[in-house]
């Protein structure tokens, strides 16, 4: 696919960056030079330096025979007209970045259509998702689901105690059938694990179940799951405007900013919520907050080192839930080492929402990309593809994927050894980081 990023901010340079380790043909075209030149000596991309709203540009860059045109520097409105100009050029499809969610309206799609932009992407409506979806499932660090939640991709600490820990997997599989470890996160590292690995404690292990199996993990990694009602969210931002808007009254939320004039504003917008005028990185200031009495602590501030600090302040507190934005790539790793619970990233967000754009272009292949090292894949097997020769205990996989589970006539089952895959099943794949394009062709 010839596909055009307008825009070389944070969300567009990892969208490029992922997007050229896919081997697809990317454009990028930004104003800034510096950044420019980073991407293009170390990326399999074309840069263009140029205004995204200029028709030379664009022109320049090649929009005419684009399939995709995603806009997202940081202006809203540069990034519609951008998407316009592409779409009166020829661009196939275009995406735009926005920052209002009334222009996610369904009722306003047509309008947007209208004028050249086929789809929205509002990074902070897909955080408050994620924070709303890591409430309601609170005992896990991610959560996916896969093709209408025939498949449940569940990610989750072990801590002392745990059933599970010191299991080999080789022995899980003789006596449990209700799940697959489809990787396993430790000290830093993501492991594809093969059945002589043993579950230690501290892992993060990403299970595949199904949903009427889903709960059976939780006993067996000595979880409980809790009702979430009194939730304290660290800063006034936009997340947790779309937050409040989204959960209605769910929750009882308690929002701490120390902006005078966006708590203000805050008060106006977010009539469930009580703003509190305050700098929750203050331990006496959470603690007149009532943080011993809260059910979750969400950080979501503009500083990333703030919100894993005070998701650590309020677990010592004794906060059983807690959830921080960490924007800095480099920082995630380290942050799911420690025990803070759950991290989003709108970066990692928005780049998997894209990607399932990308699914409306290629049907065969369906990508979840919201972890920091790892991706999933559901890939479609072709008749007389290598995948379908023979059970998967005798295709000599690669170390760096394994299949995770699989959807058959519309319904999700898990895999053993045993298991031969037909031609047309839709198979889930836990690969590393930057190998997708490696494990497609076992599919072609």
């Amino acid at each position: 696919m010839k596909i055009i990023i307008a825009g070389c901010g944070e969300v567009g340079s990892h969208l490029a960056k992922l997007l050229s380790r896919e081997e697809q043909d990317i454009t990028v075209v930004d104003e800034d030079s510096t950044k420019l030149a980073i991407l293009d000596s170390n990326y399999n991309l074309l840069t263009v330096q140029g205004r995204p709203t200029s028709f030379k540009t664009l022109r320049q860059a090649g929009v005419e025979g684009c399939d995709l045109f995603i806009a997202v520097t940081p202006f809203e409105t540069r990034n519609i007209v951008a998407c316009a100009i592409a779409r009166s050029l020829g661009a196939e499809k275009t995406v735009a970045r926005v920052d209002n969610f009334e222009f996610k309206d369904p009722d306003n799609r047509n309008f947007f259509a209208s004028i050249g932009t086929d789809d929205l992407i509002y990074p902070e409506y897909l955080a408050a998702l994620e924070i709303i979806t890591a409430l309601k499932h609170n005992w896990v660090r991610h959560w996916f689901e896969l093709h209408d939640g025939e498949l449940i991709l569940v990610g989750v600490k072990l801590r002392d105690g745990a059933p599970l820990i010191g299991k080999l997997l080789k022995d899980l599989g003789r006596t449990i059938h209700d799940f697959h470890v489809a990787a396993i996160k430790r000290n830093h590292e993501t492991i594809i694990p093969r059945g002589d690995d043993k579950l230690l404690s501290n892992d993060i292990v990403y299970f595949m179940t199904t949903r009427e199996h889903v709960d059976n993990l939780i006993p067996l990694c000595g979880k409980i799951e809790r009702r979430i009602h009194d939730v304290i969210i660290m800063g006034g931002s936009r997340i947790a405007r779309q937050l409040c808007q989204m959960a209605g009254d769910k929750f009882n939320f308690k929002i701490l900013d120390p902006d005078r004039e966006k708590c203000l504003k805050l008060s106006e917008q977010c009539h469930n919520a009580l703003v509190i005028n305050a700098d929750a990185r203050d331990t006496d200031v959470l603690s007149d907050a009532g943080i011993t009495d809260a059910d979750a602590f969400i950080a979501i501030s503009d500083s990333s080192e703030a919100n894993i600090l005070t998701c650590l302040a309020a677990k010592e507190f004794g906060v059983k839930k807690t959830i921080a934005e960490v924007e800095n790539l480099q920082f995630i790793s380290e942050a799911e080492g420690l025990n803070i619970g759950t991290v989003v990233n709108k970066k990692l967000l928005a780049s998997s929402r894209i990607f399932q754009m990308l699914l409306d272009r290629d049907t065969s292949t369906s990508k979840c990309l919201a972890l920091a090292d790892a991706e999933v894949a559901e890939i479609v097997a072709k008749e007389g593809s290598k995948i379908t020769r023979a059970p998967i205990k005798d295709l000599r996989l690669s170390s760096y994927m394994t299949i995770a589970g699989l959807i058959r006539d519309g319904k999700g089952q898990l895999v053993s050894g045993n298991t031969t895959i037909q031609a047309g099943d839709r198979v889930v794949v836990f690969t590393l980081d930057g190998v997708i394009h490696k494990v497609e062709k076992l599919f072609s």
